[in-house]
């Protein structure tokens, strides 16, 4: 079995996370040429392919309410979790989970992430040989990737997505990967009331944007997606797009996640030493 992290281990690994949040970084403009494609898509096509894509985003939304058919088990993931920390035998509890070494969490997503996006690589390919056709189902069939890969990542750090914080949380890790620059600045910043276990009415209200974050995730595909609507050269970019966008999405998730535990970790030590210190 691994053992936990010390103070100054967390302290570096919370140091990599912070030059990783400063090299993030976006083109607004490349942002804006990535619309161009879905402005001409949803002239293009069929009334009916767009009603579809429309009901699949007011399943996601209901995914943030209520968890809707998209919230994942558990049990997958607590046994990757002990077989990664030598407890084969053993059943997890959060408790258990949220207590487990950063260096077994992060094998775990890690390994996790790439099952996902070898998922979606296959789901880029199936969706490239219909072309622009194909392309109404598969943006609704990654988005649906996209939120089992987040919580199956959610559960390897000991948060569990049946509680509608981490619903959110995920909403905002959605957010991250489709945002700009400054767009990306200002999800770290609301993303702070979890670090300081902040979980007030002010963050739940921030709920109700859940649409615009998705339809703005659709659009992230932009113009990547634009080769695959040529019926079957697309099965190549279909499969490229799919798996270097989960790739990222995925990343996203298990650094923001890496991040609150850690500091949750850290303030744990700190309300320790301060007990010890009025003992």
């Amino acid at each position: 079995m691994h053992t936990q992290e010390s103070r100054t281990e967390l302290e570096q690994e919370l140091q990599q996370i912070a030059k990783w949040e400063n090299d993030q970084r976006g083109s607004s403009i490349l942002d804006k040429i990535g619309r161009i494609p879905f402005m001409l898509l949803d002239r293009l096509t069929p009334k009916f392919i767009r009603d579809k894509i429309g009901t699949a985003l007011n399943e996601l939304g209901r995914f943030i309410q209520n968890g809707g058919k998209y919230l994942v088990s558990p049990k997958g993931i607590m046994q990757r979790l002990a077989k990664a920390n030598g407890q084969e035998e053993a059943e997890l509890t959060p408790r258990d989970v949220a207590q487990l070494p950063l260096k077994v969490m992060d094998n775990t997503a890690l390994e996790i992430s790439r099952s996902r996006s070898n998922l979606a690589a296959l789901e880029g390919a199936a969706s490239g040989v219909g072309g622009i056709f194909t392309i109404a189902a598969d943006i609704p069939a990654m988005i649906g990737i996209s939120l089992k890969a987040l919580q199956e990542i959610a559960l390897c750090y000991g948060y569990y997505p049946s509680d509608p914080k981490e619903r959110l949380f995920i909403l905002k890790c959605l957010q991250f990967a489709s945002s700009d620059v400054v767009g990306k600045k200002a999800v770290l910043e609301e993303l702070a009331d979890f670090e300081k276990g902040d979980t007030g009415k002010e963050v739940f209200s921030q709920i109700q944007g859940w649409r615009e974050v998705i339809m703005t995730y659709r659009d992230n595909f932009g113009w990547r997606k634009l080769f695959q609507a040529v019926p079957i050269a697309g099965i190549v970019f279909g499969s490229f797009v799919n798996k270097n966008s989960l790739e990222s999405l995925t990343e996203v998730g298990r650094t923001l996640y890496r991040k609150r535990r850690i500091m949750e970790r850290l303030q744990q030590m700190e309300q320790a030493g301060s007990d010890a210190a009025e003992a």
